[in-house]
Formats: structure tokens, C-alpha cells, sequence
């Protein structure tokens, strides 16, 4: 069930989903001037997806306040590092309400929070070439840890949404 801060920021999503739920791409990228929250994300209390919820609308709001032409293709390490400590923060709290609840790729990106490597990590798995990163990353000693701790390990990035154009 959704808590009242929750409910709160789904609010604007809730209005703009309301609009339109078209999908427009531009060479192959799914654009927009608007955040589209997936219909089953308002229903289903899933830890896991409500987790990635928090992710889709903390990254989007980012991308959104960081704006632009396209704000969908903005691409910064602090939205996305901030939604990624979102994420965590979400399944954290969701995960100690229910017992046996579990993702393998949440559930490793906690030990690499909690080794101090989540900065390094969002450096290493979806930088572009035009991030200002933080000063004083570790990422030799990332390295080292992630040969010894995150060996065949995908990142993971599940939008619950889309990107589309508000009917102006």
C-alpha cells in the first residue's frame, strides 16, 4: 500500500498519465517531454516493482528539474546516482516488511552499498562521456572488490514508465 508521500509524488505522474500514453522514439531512443507511469505500477504492491517505481519517478523528476530540449535523454551522474540510492532505499524498507521477499540484482546492489562502492558503481556500469563525476572516486579499489565480489554480474535498469510527448 502506498504511505501519503508516496501517494503525493505519484500525483503529477497520475495527471500526465491521464493525457496520453503514446511512446514516441527518435533514432531508436524513446523520448519526451513527459513521465508515463505503466497502469499495473498504481495496482501492484510488488516490493520489487513498487522499488523500481521509486527509481523510475526519483530519475525522471531529476531529468526533468535538469531539463533541456529532450529532458528523456538527459543522462547525469547525479540523477542517476541519486535514484539509484532511491531504489536501494525503497527496497530496503519494503524488504524488512516482508519476510521472504528477494531479487538477486537488488540484493547485490545492497553489498555494494554497503561496501561504500555506490558512486563507483554508477561510474563504472552507465556513465557517458559527458558526466561531471564526483572527485575522489575509489575506482582502483572498486575494481578490486568487484573481481572478488561481483563476478557475471549484469546492471539492471527497469524503467516503470515511459517517455512521451504532453499534448500541448
Amino acid at each position: 500500500m502506498l504511505d501519503g508521500m508516496q501517494k503525493l509524488m505519484l500525483l503529477p505522474f497520475l495527471l500526465l498519465a491521464a493525457c496520453n500514453s503514446d511512446i514516441y522514439t527518435r533514432d531508436g531512443v524513446t523520448d519526451g517531454d513527459s513521465f508515463y507511469l505503466a497502469p499495473h505500477a498504481f495496482h501492484d504492491d510488488d516490493p520489487v516493482l513498487q522499488s523500481w517505481v521509486a527509481y523510475s519517478l526519483m530519475k525522471t523528476t531529476c531529468q526533468l528539474d535538469v531539463g533541456g530540449e529532450i529532458p528523456s535523454r538527459v543522462s547525469d551522474f547525479s540523477c542517476e546516482f541519486t535514484a539509484r540510492q532511491h531504489l536501494l532505499d525503497a527496497w530496503e524498507e519494503r524488504r524488512s516488511k516482508h519476510d521472504s521477499v528477494s531479487d538477486p540484482y537488488l540484493d547485490r546492489l545492497m553489498l555494494v552499498r554497503d561496501a561504500g562502492f555506490l558512486d563507483e558503481y554508477t561510474v563504472r556500469y552507465f556513465s557517458r562521456g559527458a558526466w561531471q563525476v564526483p572527485e575522489g572516486l575509489q575506482l582502483d579499489k572498486f575494481r578490486k572488490w568487484q573481481r572478488e565480489n561481483l563476478r557475471d554480474h549484469k546492471p539492471e535498469t527497469r524503467l516503470i514508465g515511459s517517455w512521451g510527448y504532453h499534448q500541448r
